[in-house]
C-alpha cells in the first residue's frame, strides 16, 4: 500500500488521504502514454483501465478492425468574428501538445485521422457569443482530432454538440495561454446505437482558468477520458459532469487531473441518474499530486441517483499524494435510490407523483446545469431530462 507522507496531525483531510492511498492502482495506466497505437496491446477486459467497458460493443475501435468511412461524421463550426478556424495536416505542432494518448483507442484515433480542425481565439479577445461545433453522425466510422487554442488573457465559451449515429473515436485538445479563461460544454446527445470514445486533454497556462461540462445522454456506449495538466502556477480547473443513463446504455467517464505544478487548484463534480434494466454508469476520478506540486488545492465528488431496479453504478475516486505540503485534498462518492420521503413530502402538498419525481431529479441536476451559462443550452438540457423521465413512465 502506498503511504501518504507528511500529513499534519489533526488535518481535516488526513483520514480521506489514508483511504485514498489504498486505491492508487487505478491512477496509472498499464502502458505509458504514446502516439503510436502499436505501443498498446489489444485490451481483453481484464486490464484495470478496461475492466468496466463492454469491449464487444465498441464496434472494433479497440482492436483496429473499425475502418473509417467517408460518411462517418459531419462537422460544422460556427465562430464569432475574430476567431480563426483552420484545417491542418498531421504535421501541425499544436496537435497533441495538450496531451498524449493513454489507451489504444485514443492512439488509434491519433494515428488514423487525416485532417484536424484548429480553432484559435487571439490574445486578449473576450468573446460575447459561444463558439459552436456541431458533430453529426451519419452512420459510419470516423476518427477525429480537434484543437481549441486560447491566446493569453483570452476568454471564450465553446459548445461541442454530438448528435446522430456514428462510431467515433476522437481526441480533443484545449490549449490555454497564460491568464486565459475557457468554458467548454461537450454534449453527447447521440442516437441509441452510436459509439463514442474520446480523450479530452487540457493544458492550462499560468493563472488560467478551465471549466469543463461533460453532458451525456445518448448512445449505446460512450466512454470519455477528460485529462488536465498545468503549464504554470496559479492554474485552476473545474470539471463538471451530468449523465442520464437509460436501459442498456453504458456511459463511462474516466477523469485524470495531474497536479504537476505548484499552487494550482482543481474541483471535480459529476452527477448521474440511472433508470432501466442494464443501465450502467462508470465514473473513475483520478487525482495525482506530484512531489513538486506544493500548495495544491483539490477536491472531487461523484453523486448517483438510481431511479429503478436493474441499474448499476461503479464509482471509483482515487487520490494519490506525493507531498504533504498542500492546501487541501479530498474526495467523495455516493450512490442512492430515489427517496420515498422526498416524494411523500411533495405529494402531501398536492403535487402529482410523476411531477414530484420530475422536480426531485431536476433539483438533483440544477446546481450543475445553472453553472453552464448558455441560456438556450440550459433550457435544452432541462427539457432533455424531462424527456428521459417521461420516456420511463411511458
Amino acid at each position: 500500500m502506498a503511504e501518504a507522507q507528511n500529513i499534519p496531525v489533526g488535518s481535516a483531510t488526513a483520514g480521506q488521504i489514508a483511504v485514498a492511498a489504498e486505491s492508487t492502482v487505478a491512477t496509472r495506466m498499464s502502458a505509458p502514454p504514446s502516439f503510436d497505437v502499436a505501443d498498446f496491446p489489444v485490451p481483453h477486459g481484464r486490464e484495470e483501465e478496461w475492466r468496466f467497458t463492454p469491449l464487444e460493443r465498441l464496434r472494433g475501435l479497440h482492436d483496429g478492425t473499425a475502418t473509417a468511412t467517408g460518411e462517418g461524421v459531419k462537422v460544422d463550426v460556427q465562430v464569432p468574428e475574430g476567431v480563426t478556424v483552420e484545417t491542418v495536416g498531421r504535421d501541425d505542432a499544436r496537435l497533441g501538445k495538450a496531451g498524449t494518448p493513454v489507451d489504444r483507442v485514443a492512439a488509434q484515433a491519433y494515428s488514423a485521422f487525416e485532417k484536424a480542425s484548429v480553432v484559435t481565439v487571439p490574445e486578449e479577445a473576450v468573446l460575447t457569443e459561444p463558439i459552436r461545433i456541431a458533430v453529426h453522425g451519419q452512420g459510419g466510422v470516423a476518427y477525429a482530432h480537434q484543437v481549441i487554442e486560447l491566446g493569453a488573457f483570452a476568454e471564450a465559451v465553446v459548445v461541442i454538440d454530438h448528435t446522430g449515429d456514428a462510431v467515433l473515436a476522437a481526441n480533443v485538445d484545449y490549449l490555454l495561454g497564460d491568464g486565459a479563461k475557457l468554458t467548454v460544454v461537450s454534449v453527447q446527445d447521440w442516437d441509441e446505437k452510436a459509439v463514442h470514445v474520446g480523450q479530452h486533454n487540457a493544458l492550462i497556462g499560468r493563472d488560467a482558468t478551465f471549466k469543463s461540462f461533460v453532458v451525456t445522454f445518448g448512445g449505446d456506449v460512450v466512454r470519455l477520458h477528460p485529462r488536465v495538466t498545468y503549464a504554470g502556477t496559479g492554474g485552476e480547473a473545474e470539471l463538471f459532469g451530468l449523465y442520464f443513463t437509460d436501459a442498456g446504455q453504458h456511459q463511462e467517464h474516466r477523469l485524470f487531473v495531474d497536479h504537476n505544478t505548484p499552487h494550482c487548484k482543481s474541483n471535480v463534480a459529476y452527477k448521474g441518474a440511472l433508470q432501466g434494466d442494464d443501465a450502467h454508469a462508470v465514473w473513475i476520478g483520478d487525482v495525482l499530486i506530484e512531489a513538486k506540486a506544493e500548495g495544491t488545492d483539490t477536491y472531487e465528488m461523484n453523486r448517483n441517483l438510481v431511479l429503478t431496479d436493474g441499474a448499476r453504478v461503479d464509482s471509483v475516486p482515487n487520490l494519490e499524494i506525493e507531498t504533504g505540503e498542500i492546501v487541501g485534498a479530498g474526495h467523495a462518492s455516493a450512490t442512492g435510490r430515489f427517496e420515498d420521503e422526498q416524494l411523500f413530502y411533495l405529494m402531501a402538498r398536492g403535487i402529482p407523483e410523476q411531477e414530484a419525481r420530475r422536480l426531485v431529479v431536476r433539483g438533483f441536476f440544477a446546481e450543475l446545469v445553472q453553472q453552464i451559462g448558455v441560456a438556450d443550452l440550459q433550457e435544452r438540457l432541462i427539457a432533455k431530462i424531462d424527456e428521459e423521465l417521461e420516456a420511463a413512465v411511458a
